[in-house]
């Protein structure tokens, strides 16, 4: 007898027996109890399960063809109808009930035994009814829905549908969260929440929660956004005539008294321009050379004629030694190489204008031809932006003014969660409702109060309105996988993963990736290797790629007004015309692994940055990991060893002494909310997975300056210090320990809001709020990128941060095009609010 076919005798009863095809006798009913319970087997190691399951594969098609011949001989053409042998196969399908009420007395007997009796109201009575309908006609019997499997030996039927059945192996593996009673009710397809590699790849099937919208509503929101966005475009408006007077007084003539004509460059809808010079976005007038096509916003035209070019700062790179891996670890490192400094720049060339403000191409070492004149050009038709304007200004005079969201009504305790304990602070709280709280009515004017004051905003239980379909990382894959030819499928063989101890890119091979992600990993010193995946999968169109996630991901989100990327009537992100490219703003998928305990070193996190344009990140699945007792003592080893080495190094101790460097942020100076104005956990519980810090506005200088004069004090690529940066928050270079948050407000008196993300909670952060998360769970979060009209002042400012960064710096090309993104949401929010006003 095989080593499986003694492991079955061992661990079955012996009463009924049969014959495998090698004559061993061995129980049919003890084969069923052991095929349902396989893989609950802890002593099973993989390599025997699929040995195990090929061996009663074998057993199960010799015991069919011996009932066959014994109860009704196989006669092909002999006068035998087909139906009469299939109802004949089915049948057998029944004998296994008996042999079980022969062997335990009655049908409870087993869990994982069918039961002959219709009648039986026991759980095990709902399997096997494939071979009968509800009318007592048998039928085929059915694949499984889950793996397409004929062979199965015990399914559940589902009542409600009548036509799917789900084995019990799939039902484990696949659903483990649901019972044999719910699928009998109604099966995960009838649920909406099937993850067969067919239902992943649908679409249409989640529905988006969205309350009906009334014409007086739409008028309001039309009119808070055109409010909202009358200011930007005001400023917009007065740059294009500044540059225009210019251009007149160039060529020696009136403004007033003759029209400049501007040449049209040629652009299509489906190209972005951009500055040569910043990154910028250009979106309409700019000068250009006609000689070698270099391209000038007016913004660095400007700056060029004052003497004071801050836009397209020259290259920095910064050099980060690999000190080898014991150095990382806390060890000595390895001998230096003659390398670069850590700090290295490019020499900058004069570039100055000629005569009557006239911008020269710039030289070649700027990438121009250094002698040809640039000449202004537009990209909209001549005076579109003005009739614009006058527009916009006539529909908010003849509308009356929408209320301020101040207005609103107080919000219950119950909706609020402590995140801070700033004295003689009113934002100590944060707004937090259910999703069920807010598809009451009223409930968006609460977001929009706590939203237009810069707060972050949360939301519990999203995924509950939703289907329930998995959002386990290994089900993702597999419906990655489905939809990749075998050159494309390739490329997700292996993923390149961030390594957070030496923050830099991993190549691993992608099963190896997600098992760390439920098991965990170490390096061979036991120290926890902590993995990332940023954007993934890797493509800009998670929708294609990914269609159910993205359709669950859609109807998970809250206030639709805002979030949606498709019908948002206050996402400005969707107002751009057919045929325009539009920004890469999501939704994203972010893997990460995660533990409990801070590290110090190496801890799975993102570390402190800020972005031009609002965001919503779900978290929607997580793992716990936990290290055993020997990985504990060893990492408290390591701790102390990483001590040391800080110690050595002198970047443990806080350099109270230090004078604060003044001089840094004078490139972002003019900048509205860059200057100086005049570790709370309490609420947090155990359950959370995902640690935020997120920083208000006001406090973004105080922490600048703090991040300056403790910069040596922090560790980045391969655990080398920091000792330069070119902006604190921008780099992202930093991330602020407990320790460091304790020490902020002691010296600066300022804290972030700090909270905890539990699975199925929905995190809102506002354009131009710093933050950073840290893991304590394996996580897989989904997020989205939305342009809000309460924050389109901040987008504005952070884009003009970002064209003073150094050239290759990781944020300075402008991807939202927000001055492009603003002009295109007055004009198509101008045409709706006249066509709502016209209809009477």
């Amino acid at each position: 007898m095989s080593e499986m076919a003694v492991w079955i005798s061992k661990h079955s009863n012996n009463n009924v027996e049969t014959s495998d095809v090698a004559g061993n006798k061995i129980s049919r009913m003890r084969i069923r109890r052991f095929y349902s319970n396989l893989f609950d087997q802890p002593v099973i190691e993989p390599k025997q399960q699929i040995d195990a399951m090929s061996l009663l594969a074998e057993i199960e098609v010799s015991v069919k063809r011996k009932r066959r011949t014994q109860k009704s001989p196989v006669i092909n053409e002999d006068g035998v109808s087909p139906k009469k042998k299939r109802q004949q196969n089915a049948s057998l399908d029944f004998i296994d009930s008996e042999e079980s009420m022969e062997d335990n007395g009655n049908c409870s007997g087993s869990d994982d035994l069918p039961c002959a009796s219709s009648s039986s109201t026991s759980s095990s009575s709902s399997r096997f009814t494939d071979t009968c309908n509800s009318h007592g006609k048998e039928n085929l019997p059915k694949r499984c829905h889950q793996c397409a499997r004929k062979d199965r030996l015990i399914v559940v039927p589902c009542c409600k549908c009548k036509e799917k059945v789900y084995c019990i192996r799939c039902i484990k593996k696949w659903y483990p969260q649901m019972s044999e009673e719910e699928i009998t009710e109604a099966c995960p397809f009838c649920r909406g929440k099937c993850n067969c590699n067919t239902c992943l790849h649908l679409t249409g099937i989640s529905k988006t929660p969205q309350s009906d919208i009334t014409k007086d509503e739409k008028i309001r929101h039309a009119l808070f956004l055109i409010q909202s966005l009358l200011p930007s475009l005001k400023q917009i408006c007065d740059e294009q005539s500044m540059e225009m007077e210019i251009e007149a007084s160039t060529r020696g003539i009136s403004i007033n008294s003759c029209e400049v004509e501007v040449e049209e460059a040629c652009c299509f809808d489906n190209e972005r321009v951009f500055c040569n010079n910043c990154a910028t976005s250009i979106f309409d007038l700019h000068r250009s050379c006609p000689e070698c096509s270099y391209e000038l916003c007016i913004t660095c035209c400007r700056e060029i004629r004052e003497g004071n070019l801050r836009g397209g700062a020259e290259e920095v790179v910064f050099c980060y030694p690999n000190r080898g891996y014991d150095y990382i670890h806390g060890g000595d490192p390895l001998e230096a190489t003659s390398e670069s400094d850590n700090l290295m720049g490019q020499a900058s060339h004069e570039w100055k204008v000629t005569g009557e403000a006239v911008v020269p191409c710039p030289p070649k070492e700027r990438g121009g031809c250094g002698y040809s004149r640039l000449e202004l050009k537009r990209i909209y038709p001549k005076g579109w932006i003005t009739d614009l304007k006058v527009k916009a200004e006539e529909l908010v005079r003849r509308c009356p003014r929408v209320p301020s969201q101040q207005d609103c009504k107080n919000i219950g305790s119950e909706m609020l969660r402590r995140a801070a304990c700033r004295a003689d602070s009113d934002d100590n709280y944060l707004y937090c409702p259910g999703f069920r709280e807010i598809m009451k009515e009223g409930e968006l004017m609460h977001f929009q109060r706590h939203w237009a004051n810069g707060e972050p905003v949360i939301v519990c239980d999203v995924l509950e309105q939703t289907p329930g379909l998995s959002w386990e990382p290994l089900v993702m894959l597999r419906a990655l996988c489905d939809c990749m030819d075998f050159k494309t499928g390739s490329k997700f063989s292996e993923v390149k993963a961030i390594d957070c101890l030496a923050c830099c890119e991993v190549k691993i091979s992608t099963p190896l990736f997600f098992k760390g992600y439920t098991e965990g990993r170490a390096y061979k010193n036991l120290w926890p290797e902590m993995l990332k995946l940023k954007d993934w999968p890797p493509s800009a169109n998670f929708e294609d790629l990914l269609p159910r996630h993205c359709d669950e991901f859609i109807t998970a989100l809250p206030f639709q007004e805002y979030t949606n990327p498709k019908s948002g009537i206050l996402n400005l992100a969707v107002k751009l015309p057919e045929g325009a490219l539009k920004p890469d703003l999501g939704p994203k998928t972010y893997v990460a692994y995660g533990l409990a305990e801070e590290l110090g070193r190496g801890d799975s996190v993102t570390k402190l940055h800020c972005d031009v344009s609002d965001a919503v990140n779900i978290l929607t699945h997580t793992t716990e990991v936990l290290m055993t007792e020997d990985q504990c003592s060893k990492v408290e080893m390591l701790k102390q060893k990483h001590k040391a080495q800080d110690e050595r190094e002198g970047l443990c101790s806080a350099q109270k002494d230090e004078p604060v460097d003044e001089t840094w942020p004078e490139q972002f100076d003019g900048i509205e909310g860059t200057t100086f104005p005049g570790f709370s956990s309490e609420g947090c519980e155990e359950s959370g997975s995902a640690l935020w810090d997120i920083f208000r506005r006001k406090d973004v200088p105080k922490l600048q300056a703090y991040l300056i004069k403790h910069r040596k004090e922090f560790r980045h690529i391969y655990c080398s210090p920091v000792e330069k940066v070119v902006h604190p928050i921008h780099d992202q270079v930093f991330y602020l320990t407990l320790q460091h948050k304790r020490r902020l407000k002691e010296e600066f008196g300022i804290e972030p809001w700090t909270f905890l993300q539990k699975r199925g909670e929905a995190v809102f952060i506002p354009a131009g709020c710093p933050h950073q998360v840290r893991n304590l769970k394996s996580c897989t979060k989904v997020a989205l990128d939305f342009v809000s009209p309460e924050n389109i002042h901040e987008c504005f400012r952070l884009t003009e941060e970002f064209r003073r960064l150094p050239k290759s710096h990781r944020v300075r090309e402008d991807k939202l095009e927000i001055k492009k993104l603003t002009l295109h949401a007055v004009n198509q929010t101008v045409k709706d609010l006249e066509d709502l006003m016209a209809v009477e």
